[in-house]
């Protein structure tokens, strides 16, 4: 009975459940009408990884026949005005898939499909388990559960050709004996008959004539038995080979390679399972051990064939084929697991120290610890490696650099059952490189680490070459490679093809694709994803089109990811990313993990955004004109004028330079009139957590630790002492909600402040005082901007130059620490 007609059977509660599993994203209809097809493919269902990005041509092709099913199933009811509803609903759905999930993310769909066949399933089971049905094969059976019974399969079938075996070594001694008997009667017959002929020899020479017969015929009879069981045993390790070459193809081609595809993705920031890689060595232990076995088993049915060289008339020897399939087999999985487990770092400096792990995953089951093998280290080109896979060899000294610690001895760690090598003093002394064609540079070349070793199993009976590739290395030699380095290792790990010609890649993808590569780039580095219109905007500036509202089937070249400027820049759409993401995870990772941080938003856009905010509301964005810069834009009302003016105004972008000055909520802090986080979120409750601690214990070493304040010209001055009232020439100023100095002193005067008499002239500081705000003192005068209307604060007029000053003036009325206002 089919899994649907089964779940069509539960009591009411249970089938209101099984219904709540569909719903618009795979409707009910699909499943009823389309039941038999859909688990006609539950292993298709099954065998696709919705987490792996490489089975996205599997998944398109599965979902391309589902809906090619529901719309011949739509028109089959054409005719029948009965279903019209179920037919209209049909076509629904098989619209919506291609719209949702077809061209877009195919993998979608499986994964759904998956989850409801798996939560159906379960409900079935657990009310069949209470009515005492007993189990049931489960129809979708997970990868895991499907390896583990196959394995536990080949294992009895090993032990059961075992018994057979050793029972047809027992025929075999039991022909041997009776042979020898036989041949004592037909000995003892030829005496005889060379004997004189009397009655009593006469009677002696029947009797053992008819011994003889007797004899003949059952050897006759064991001689068929014998064969017979041989073909048999033949036969049954010729099916369990067979099963056994399926299983290890599923094992290697699938599970490890998908691995090793997650280990690529991990080097952009995808999730991975590391401890998939022990689980996957207990599948290949088990292989390589019941490998062994039949191949001893094979070979002792060759040992016993000679020892009685008995062969049927016409037939063929299948043992010798046997044997090199079985020995091909245990080769193949042998240099297969000889994998590396942490990869060299794919961004490489020369002159740096660096790592690598490799590790053999049948290393302890075939006793390779007993003659510890040595791992040597080489890093070749992209030819020598595509050489290499045409070849299966590499000629003896040939590389393209040279590398520091690269020989090491492998080590069987008792503990973990693995047999692998660290090596963690490696350094790459030199590089040499191919020659340049066109727009090439030295960071689109790539490399990759080369381990070599050789071993022996069965007491030296078969020595096996061993050898792999790391995934392909850029070397640099300078910090200011790196950005370009990390495009070219990025694109590579996002969108290589299994079974490539090294190390080939697509010159253009679906942004998809792309968005996805720089969405897990950016929650590696930073700790939070990018959202739908973050990744709308990055492809706006991707593609030079912001006003485009559908990138979903446009495909983005290398040469605008990352060669071509992006438009009136001097930098790439890469170069940019990465700065903006370099920025944040050193400076602003946990503001942008609490969402207080904009960033990816355009000047006009943000300015739309303010207008329509209150007076003080701000928000941050990542700078068009700046490498990982960060700009302030606020909303600003100034209503000490006598007409209210309202303007959005923007700072000059902030760099790291600045953050590891000033922190970004430090910031935010000193400039009082930024009141509200966009859209509407008090900045104390936003930024507030992040702000750095004042006061503290007094110097000890006898100086007075300075504190540095941001301040804008033209906006109201931050108060610098604790304590302070609001400043008399903006009485709208807010006060702040943290202490911002130590003290007992007042505020400092603005330019509109009444000036104290009676200073001395010996406490008057000079223009170089630390106390001199120049800012302060320029308040009213006009404010220099740069070629992007940001506020500039590092071109500030010097106040020496100002026309229509008296410096004595100045000194007297601003300068003073000891002025109390």
């Amino acid at each position: 009975m089919s899994l649907w007609n089964r779940a069509q059977q539960l009591p009411p509660d249970a089938l209101r459940q099984v219904q709540n599993v569909y719903s618009e994203q795979f409707p009910m209809e699909v499943r009823h009408y389309l039941a038999g097809w859909i688990e006609d493919k539950m292993q298709q269902w099954n065998e696709i990884d919705p987490e792996n990005i490489a089975h996205s041509q599997y998944a398109h092709t599965l979902v391309a026949q589902l809906i090619q099913e529901i719309e011949n199933k739509a028109l089959s009811y054409g005719s029948n005005e009965d279903l019209f509803l179920v037919r209209m609903r049909l076509q629904e759905a098989a619209d919506s898939f291609k719209a949702r999930y077809l061209n877009t993310n195919p993998l979608g769909l499986v994964s759904i499909v998956r989850e409801c066949l798996k939560i159906e399933l379960n409900l079935v089971q657990q009310h069949e388990n209470m009515l005492g049905v007993g189990s049931t094969p489960s129809l979708v059976m997970e990868p895991c559960a499907e390896i583990v019974s196959e394995l536990e399969i080949l294992k009895r079938r090993t032990q059961e050709t075992q018994d057979e075996l050793r029972q047809l070594e027992q025929e075999q001694e039991s022909f041997a004996l009776q042979y020898h008997d036989c041949a004592k009667i037909t000995a003892h017959l030829s005496h005889i008959q060379s004997q004189e002929k009397t009655a009593q020899n006469r009677e002696m020479e029947t009797n053992l004539r008819r011994r003889k017969e007797t004899c003949e015929q059952q050897l006759a009879q064991k001689v068929s038995g014998l064969l017979q069981r041989r073909m048999d045993l033949a036969e049954k390790h010729k099916g369990t080979i067979d099963r056994l070459n399926s299983l290890q193809q599923r094992i290697l081609d699938e599970e490890l390679i998908n691995w090793k595809r997650e280990q690529q993705m991990a080097g952009n920031g995808k999730p991975f399972n590391t401890n998939k890689l022990d689980q996957i060595q207990e599948w290949c232990e088990a292989l390589a051990e019941i490998i062994w076995l039949n191949r001893h088993q094979i070979k002792e049915c060759e040992r016993h064939q000679t020892k009685i060289p008995i062969t049927p008339p016409g037939g063929v020897d299948m043992l010798p084929t046997l044997n090199s399939h079985i020995t091909r087999l245990l080769s193949s999985l042998v240099t297969s697991t000889f994998i590396i487990e942490k990869q060299p770092p794919q961004v490489m400096k020369t002159n740096t120290r660096f790592t690598a792990t490799v590790r053999l995953l049948v290393g302890g089951k075939l006793n390779v610890n007993m003659t510890p093998p040595q791992v040597r280290v080489s890093i070749i080109s992209e030819a020598q490696a595509n050489a290499l896979l045409k070849n299966d060899q590499m000629n003896r000294g040939e590389q393209s650099g040279e590398i520091l610690n690269n020989t090491g001895t492998m080590e069987y760690h008792q503990s973990s059952r693995q047999l692998s090598v660290s090596f963690r003093n490696m350094q790459l002394r030199k590089i040499k490189r191919a020659e340049k064609k066109g727009t090439e540079s030295v960071m689109d070349e790539k490399f990759s680490l080369l381990f070599q070793s050789q071993f022996s199993v069965g007491g030296g009976e078969l020595v096996f070459q061993v050898w792999t590739l790391s995934l392909p290395v850029v070397v640099i030699v300078h910090g200011n490679q790196e950005p370009h380095a990390w495009a070219t290792v990025s694109w590579d790990n996002a969108f290589a093809e299994q079974g490539r010609i090294p190390f080939t890649v697509p010159e253009k993808v679906p942004w998809p694709h792309v968005a996805d590569m720089l969405d897990a780039k950016f929650k590696s580095a930073t700790g939070r994803g990018l959202t739908e219109d973050n990744l709308k905007f990055l492809a706006g500036k991707a593609f030079r089109s912001p006003q485009v509202q559908d990138y979903n089937n446009m495909l983005l070249s290398w040469s605008q990811f990352c060669k071509e400027p992006l438009s009136e820049r001097n930098f790439t759409f890469w170069e940019w990313f990465f700065a903006v993401m370099k920025v944040t995870r050193e400076h602003l990772r946990q503001p942008w993990n609490d969402g207080s941080i904009l960033g990816f938003i355009g000047r006009r856009q943000a300015e739309d955004k303010l207008k329509s905010s209150k007076s003080g509301t701000f928000l941050l964005r990542f700078s068009d004109s700046e490498l990982g810069g960060v700009t302030i834009a606020w909303m600003y009302e100034d209503t000490a004028k006598s007409c209210d003016q309202r303007d959005v105004f923007m700072l000059q972008p902030f760099t790291s330079k600045a953050f590891a000055i000033r922190p970004l909520a430090d910031v935010i802090a000193d400039l009082t009139y930024l009141l509200y986080l966009y859209p509407n979120i008090p900045k104390e409750q936003a930024f507030g957590k992040y702000y750095t601690p004042m006061g503290g214990e007094p110097p000890s070493n006898g100086y007075v630790k300075p504190h540095l304040i941001t301040h804008v010209p033209g906006f109201p001055v931050p108060p610098v002492w604790s304590g302070a009232s609001s400043l008399e020439s903006y009485p709208n100023t807010p006060q702040p909600m943290y202490p911002m100095h130590d003290g007992g002193m007042a505020d400092p005067p603005s330019v509109g402040s009444n000036a104290a008499d009676g200073v001395p002239p010996d406490q008057k500081p000079s223009l170089d005082s630390p106390l001199f705000d120049a800012a302060n003192v320029l308040s009213d005068f006009p404010m220099p901007y740069n070629d992007n209307d940001y506020l500039d604060l590092e071109n500030l007029p010097d106040p020496e130059h100002l026309p229509d000053f008296n410096i004595d003036f100045l000194q007297t009325n601003f300068m003073n620490p000891m002025n109390p206002r």
